[in-house]
């Protein structure tokens, strides 16, 4: 697979299939979806889906897909599988699909994802994909799985979630900001009185310890980030035969 992701979470396993598995509860957690809604299926067969992605106020793209789950398996773990089809013409994207894997670990799971997507656009498509989208989307696969950790283990609602982490950017922003301008500069000179004129030679190394702070510090707890996840698969990660038995939506 492409594209893999993996949260150590520490809660309950059936817990965590329930907020994987509905619908309803799965777009709440998944930034790479605004919508998920079950479709009309065959009794006991994969179950189909519709998905929309809003990509901007006036652009949304819908497909279909369709999915299924082992629940129960020898080894003690679970797993689903996943095909989609997105045809929209203007969506990078064209079709794909991965999988979940359930591993009970102690006193939690480790979930983790693998899949992959063809682009269409040809040769440009595959540039941009590799250059932008590819590394967009694998970054907000790992976000959205430790805002499901958040939810499990603190019990950070996913909209809280989001939240936090447009506050802690902006407040991030704004501190580069105002080191990068000198914003705040003299009104902090002036406080170090007959002095102040020695204290801003310091001020370029100053200015560059707050920069530095602003932008390497880790996220607060209750902020997700995609750089708790692990997002290089482990030797033995390897998609469940589950997927070879889904065929490609139409």
């Amino acid at each position: 697979m492409g594209l893999y992701a993996e949260a150590c979470i520490r809660g309950d396993l059936d817990d965590l299939w329930a907020r994987t598995q509905d619908p309803r509860q799965h777009r709440r957690w998944d930034l790479r979806f605004t919508e998920i809604d079950p479709l009309p299926g065959v009794e006991g067969g994969p179950r189909r889906f519709g998905y929309a992605i809003r990509v901007l106020p006036f652009l949304t793209f819908s497909g279909t897909g369709v999915s299924a789950g082992e629940q129960t398996r020898p080894d003690g773990t679970r797993a689903s599988a996943l095909r989609f089809s997105a045809p929209h013409p203007l969506s990078l994207i064209a079709e794909g699909g991965g999988y979940w894997q359930y591993v009970p670990d102690g006193d939690g799971v480790r979930f983790l994802t693998g899949y992959d997507y063809r682009p269409r656009w040809g040769a440009f498509g595959a540039l941009a994909d590799r250059l932008v989208l590819r590394r967009l989307v694998g970054w907000a696969t790992a976000w959205s799985f430790d805002r499901l950790r958040l939810w499990l283990e603190r019990g950070v609602a996913p909209e809280r979630a989001l939240v936090n982490w447009l506050v802690e950017l902006a407040v991030r922003a704004l501190v580069v900001t105002a080191a990068c301008t000198g914003l705040f500069l003299d009104p902090f000179l002036r406080l170090f009185g007959p002095v102040a004129a020695s204290m801003a030679y310091l001020c370029p190394l100053l200015l560059a310890i707050v920069i530095a702070f602003a932008l390497f510090t880790p996220p607060l707890p209750g902020t997700p980030a995609a750089r708790r996840c692990l997002r290089t698969p482990p030797t033995w990660a390897c998609a469940p035969r589950l997927l070879t038995t889904l065929e490609h939506p139409s």
